[in-house]
C-alpha cells in the first residue's frame, strides 16, 4: 500500500532552520510527482515546492523561493525539505504529498492531483 510519512517538524526562532523529512513506500519513487504543502491556521492549504524524482526537477512557490530547497535520497525514496531563514509566517501543518504513475520530467503544484497525503508535521516560528 502506498503511503507518504513526514518528519521533522518542530519550533524554530525566526531566522532559524529546520528540515522536513518524506519517506515514501508502496510504489515506484522515481515515477511520480513529490510536492510539499502547508497549512496556516485559517488559512487554506497551499503549494510550497515539487520535485520529480526521476529528473530531480523542481518547482518552487513564489514566497518560499530562495529559502527552501527540496532534495531527495534515492536509495532511501526519501524526500527533504530545507528551510532557512524561517520567517513566523512560515508557520503552519507541513504535508507531503505524492501522486503516481508520472513520467513527465515537470512537478505541479496542483493540489488536487496530488492523491497520496502525509499526516502532516507542524512548523512554528516564533518572532
Amino acid at each position: 500500500q502506498a503511503q507518504v510519512v513526514e518528519s521533522g517538524g518542530g519550533s524554530v526562532q525566526a531566522g532559524g532552520s529546520l528540515r522536513l523529512s518524506c519517506a515514501a513506500s508502496g510504489y515506484t519513487y522515481r515515477f511520480s510527482y513529490m510536492g510539499w504543502f502547508r497549512q496556516a491556521p485559517g488559512k487554506e492549504r497551499e503549494g510550497v515546492g515539487c520535485i520529480y524524482p526521476g529528473g530531480g526537477r523542481t518547482l518552487y512557490a513564489d514566497s518560499v523561493k530562495g529559502r527552501f530547497t527540496i532534495s531527495q535520497d534515492n536509495a532511501k525514496n526519501t524526500l527533504y525539505l530545507q528551510m532557512n531563514n524561517l520567517k513566523p509566517e512560515d508557520t503552519a501543518l507541513y504535508y507531503c504529498a505524492a501522486v503516481f504513475p508520472r513520467y513527465s520530467g515537470w512537478c505541479h503544484l496542483s493540489q488536487s492531483d496530488y492523491n497520496h497525503w502525509g499526516q502532516g508535521t507542524q512548523v512554528t516560528v516564533s518572532s
